[in-house]
């Protein structure tokens, strides 16, 4: 899925969508009285374009592209296996090496046991924070000043929907709508 991006001007919500569309509608806007800020939807984090040139040139500098193959050395490239460094304890070296079939299938097996047993449960708590976390990065960039937002975020990571949908209710529209977006309407992306 493409990942997906907001920009506003000052306070209104100028374009949403893919990072080509984002830096064509922010070239546009440029020269506006209040200031363009665009954030990622996926962390809630502002991000900074390059709209120099033609609409053509930032187009294509920001259209989607695929990303190189990654080249692979050591290890079992066939099947996927890449090999990284990690530091451990000498005792759990002597563990691992003692295991049947060496060190690296001990760790993947002791992996491949963790992702049994977590649950949709787990999944569904790590969305749910990614989500967390990407509001309150907005939230703190465009609405850090307003009224509520203290117990906006307080209720946000408390998991009280209605406490912040009142504490942003009188927030400026397209603020308080992303915010709530971001917070509980979260993405493929994220």
């Amino acid at each position: 899925m493409t990942e997906t991006y907001t920009a506003f001007e000052g306070q209104r919500r100028l374009a949403a969508g893919p990072l080509a569309e984002i830096a064509l509608a922010v070239k546009r806007a440029a020269g506006g009285v209040a200031p363009i800020l665009i954030y990622a939807d996926a962390t809630g984090k502002a991000i900074d374009l390059d709209t120099r040139g033609s609409e053509t040139e930032v187009a294509t500098r920001y259209a989607a592209t695929v990303a190189p193959q990654e080249t692979r050395g050591r290890g079992r490239p066939k099947l996927g296996v890449v090999a990284r460094e990690i530091t451990l304890l000498p005792r759990h070296w002597d563990w691992l090496g003692a295991q049947q079939g060496g060190a690296s299938v001990a760790l993947r097996k002791l992996i491949d046991e963790a992702r049994k047993r977590e649950d949709g449960w787990a999944d569904a708590k790590r969305a749910q924070r990614r989500a967390q976390d990407a509001a309150y990065h907005f939230m703190s960039a465009m609405a850090g000043d307003l009224p509520g937002f203290e117990a906006a975020i307080r209720a946000l990571y408390a998991g009280d929907r209605k406490a912040v949908e009142a504490q942003v209710a009188n927030w400026p529209a397209d603020i308080r709508d992303h915010a709530l977006k971001l917070a509980y309407e979260p993405t493929a992306d994220l």
